[in-house]
């Protein structure tokens, strides 16, 4: 269910292992607000697929994806613009020449409808994307309790362990609750205040048409919060309450606290940081709080329409729903974040869907890769709010020695998953592969 590129990645995966497979797609017959044509694998906010460096996080996932058998990455070389090191394409063409092969395929029957009802068909893929129509929200949401599906995106930004100033930052949670799981940025009132201007008149990202914005008071924008009043930040997300800086005598005015974002605690996220300022704008502001002057960011935070599973508690990194082995969920709709990402997450639905057929369990890329760790991220995230994820470095673990040179670090997770993804393939795909 669905021709996004997750749909579409799942029903190929599917197809070239000799399983027939039908593919519904609600466009053109029902349109969402952001799409303009029926072609499946349509690119609504951008033509570009990011980094084709293979020493990026990004280059990685393409790679990986690649030696399980993608269809959308070969196609995007073929009508590859020019983008320096990006991978963007032609928009039309693309989508028109995934469609093509797609309506082509022996195996595959592409049914044009608006799916209202989960279906009782298994093996079953639904990866109906972030604007999935309200009537089968409705239903994926009786299937898993409404409470699990959120509607609206509130990201706060996130950012590598490795790069924190740790002789800033410092452990503790509030009243000494939970250990030591949070870190704490401290400021002083001169410090606070200049980050209080600078985030009032920071840019921000304009909403898309069929974006408004109904927030709730629980994810409000932080410069939202700052136009209440100066000190909003500082008497709500930011204060200093039940917190002690060992490494001062000065008294707390603020403290900007991290949470871990996975159980290897390379990535912290910013509590409370959710915004709507531009890319560019956050890196700025945010690197005004001290301990993150050099940090690297992996997410920026985002406020934006978005249908997503509460994953952690629903599915298995096989994609598999805890409560139905025949049922997979892929794309956005499970908590990756970009097109490419989506994509990598059809491919593991699909190999899997079509494995079940031939008796064969479930399998997952080594938590080492970048999708095995992208989906390990999924279904397993600790963290209290749950938030989508792209690839990124802080995904892989970290090697073993410790490496202190950054760019040594990322060669030697680079290899590790390279080479565990050869043994994948080599070795774990063998069997449930009829085609």
């Amino acid at each position: 269910m669905g021709g996004g590129f997750a749909g579409v990645e799942a029903a190929w995966a599917a197809a070239q292992r000799g399983v027939r497979v039908r593919l519904i797609e609600m466009r053109p017959e029902t349109m969402t607000p952001a799409h303009k044509t029926g072609l499946l694998c349509e690119l609504v906010c951008s033509n570009s697929f990011k980094s084709s460096l293979p020493d990026s996080p990004s280059g990685e996932l393409k790679a990986e994806m690649e030696m399980l058998g993608s269809l959308v990455i070969p196609v995007a070389r073929h009508f590859a613009v020019p983008a320096g090191e990006a991978l963007a394409v032609d928009r039309e063409l693309f989508a028109e020449e995934i469609t093509r092969r797609i309506e082509a395929h022996p195996l595959i029957e592409v049914e044009r409808r608006e799916a209202v009802e989960v279906p009782a068909d298994r093996p079953l893929v639904i990866a109906t994307g972030p604007l999935t129509s309200d009537r089968l929200g409705e239903a994926i949401g009786r299937l898993t309790g409404r409470q699990h599906l959120y509607f609206y995106d509130a990201v706060s930004p996130t950012v590598e362990a490795s790069s924190l100033d740790h002789s800033v930052v410092f452990p503790q949670s509030r009243y000494d609750k939970s250990g030591g799981d949070y870190l704490n940025c401290p400021l002083n009132e001169e410090q606070y205040e200049a980050f209080v201007d600078a985030l009032l008149a920071a840019e921000q990202v304009p909403l898309h048409d069929f974006e408004q914005p109904h927030y709730f008071e629980g994810c409000l924008p932080i410069e939202e919060i700052a136009r209440r009043g100066r000190r909003s930040l500082a008497f709500g997300n930011f204060k200093p309450v039940g917190l002690t800086n060992p490494g001062s005598s000065e008294r707390l005015y603020a403290v900007v606290q991290l949470r871990p974002e996975n159980l290897d605690k390379t990535l912290y996220s910013l509590v409370g940081c959710q915004t709507r300022m531009k890319w560019g704008e956050q890196r700025r502001v945010f690197r005004m709080i001290p301990g993150l002057e050099q940090a690297e960011f992996v997410r920026y935070g985002v406020i934006h329409r978005n249908t997503y599973l509460d994953s952690p508690r629903l599915l298995f990194p096989t994609l598999q729903y805890r409560r139905d082995d025949g049922l997979y969920f892929a794309g956005q709709l499970v908590g990756v974040e970009g097109y490419i990402e989506s994509a990598a997450a059809g491919i593991v639905a699909g190999i899997n869907a079509s494995r079940t057929l031939f008796g064969h369990g479930p399998v997952t890329p080594p938590r080492e890769t970048m999708i095995g760790a992208l989906l390990d991220y999924v279904a397993t995230c600790p963290a209290k709010d749950f938030a989508p994820m792209n690839a990124n470095w802080g995904l892989l673990p970290d090697p073993e020695p410790p490496i202190r040179d950054k760019q040594q670090r990322r060669l030697a997770k680079l290899a590790v998953a390279r080479e565990a993804m050869r043994r994948f393939v080599r070795e774990d795909l063998r069997e449930g592969c009829d085609g």
